[in-house]
């Protein structure tokens, strides 16, 4: 509303400009007529309807009419051309859009009207943005296909082995099919959670929870797999209660562990829950090997992973820590991750002390 309010202010400021310059020609003309009639063709004694012939007098006033219909045209003729020359290259670049060419760009060579220029500028933001989310659904389409194939190629071949005779169809065969059935599960519920959250559709039940009991039960739940890999779990947790999702937050609490013991160096774990200046926190901090800056700044997207010890070899589909910051941003909060003097990392999840109840 605001453009169209300019735009027509515009219009009508140039139109009135060409009236009223239309108006000034007519009537310096007049005088500079008559000035140029009393010059060379001064009146005798006649009477003044004698001496000005009533036909110079019209072929005067139809010259100043052609002359002022001319800059008319030309004054509407250059401002249609501000208008519809961004216009049409935005249209033009519509259909290109349409076509799927999603590199077609508008352009806008004269930037002095603000509203039409905005027009080309929105219109270029929303094709890169469309291209971006192209790109990365062709990223998601591979990742995704590329987390399916390892399980499932590993379940199709035991299977198969079984069905042949190859394998014993022993207690152990059938956990470690469980295992692999396990981990899809996850990960499809990892997908579910990262696809609804970035659809702004994950729902969350706030509610007032003992949070730290249901993260002490979790944790030493974990603890056996930490301890085998060789870590020592410590709890350090603030014992009131707290507005959250408390199972959305157990499920950062574990994505966050399991991280840590896919990648992390042994030694010392320590999940601390706290609350200060109206925010409740809740951080897991290992001893080694840290992470690189450059790509700590995404360590949160999906499927991202390191090159260094935090690497692919280390399993773990790369969703975990997306699950982490789609709980967080749901909470109304966010994740954050650092390097802490000893070498180790911290990762920690922050909410809103007061949240609404859904």
């Amino acid at each position: 509303m605001k453009i169209a309010n300019s735009l027509s202010r515009q219009i009508i400021l140039s139109m009135s400009t060409v009236v009223l310059c239309v108006i000034a020609l007519s009537v310096v003309g007049s005088y500079v007529f008559y000035a140029l009639l009393w010059m060379f063709w001064p009146p005798s004694d006649l009477d003044m309807d004698e001496w000005l012939p009533s036909g110079m007098e019209w072929a005067w006033m139809a010259l100043i009419t052609c002359i002022s219909l001319a800059v008319g045209a030309v004054v509407a003729i250059k401002l249609s051309r501000r208008i519809l020359m961004p216009l049409n290259s935005v249209a033009a670049s519509l259909r290109r859009l349409a076509d799927g060419d999603l590199d077609a760009r508008a352009t806008a060579s004269d930037r002095s009207l603000a509203e039409a220029s905005l027009l080309v500028d929105d219109f270029n933001s929303m094709a890169k943005r469309l291209k971006r989310m192209a790109e990365e659904q062709s990223f998601w389409n591979a990742a995704i296909a590329h987390e399916l194939r390892t399980p499932l190629t590993i379940l199709r071949g035991r299977l198969q082995g079984l069905a042949e005779g190859v394998f014993t169809p022993d207690q152990a065969q059938f956990y470690s099919l469980l295992n692999q059935v396990e981990g899809l599960t996850r990960l499809i519920e990892d997908l579910r959670v990262v696809g609804l959250a970035d659809n702004g559709y994950l729902e969350i039940q706030i509610q007032s929870a003992n949070l730290a009991e249901e993260i002490e039960a979790d944790a030493r739940l974990f603890e056996p797999g930490l301890l085998a890999a060789g870590f020592v779990l410590h709890l350090d947790l603030l014992e009131r209660p707290i507005q959250c999702d408390p199972a959305r937050i157990r499920q950062a609490l574990l994505a966050m562990l399991d991280n840590l013991k896919r990648h992390a160096t042994p030694g010392n774990v320590t999940v601390r829950l706290s609350s200060q200046d109206g925010l409740n926190a809740l951080s897991v901090e290992d001893e080694g090997p840290g992470i690189e800056e450059a790509f700590a700044a995404h360590i949160f997207e999906p499927f991202q992973r390191g090159e260094s010890s935090r690497s692919r070899a280390q399993g773990g589909s790369g969703l975990g820590l997306a699950v982490v910051r789609a709980i967080a941003l749901s909470h109304g909060g966010s994740v954050t991750c650092r390097n802490l003097d000893n070498g180790g990392t911290l990762f920690e999840l922050s909410w809103p002390d007061q949240l609404v109840a859904i």
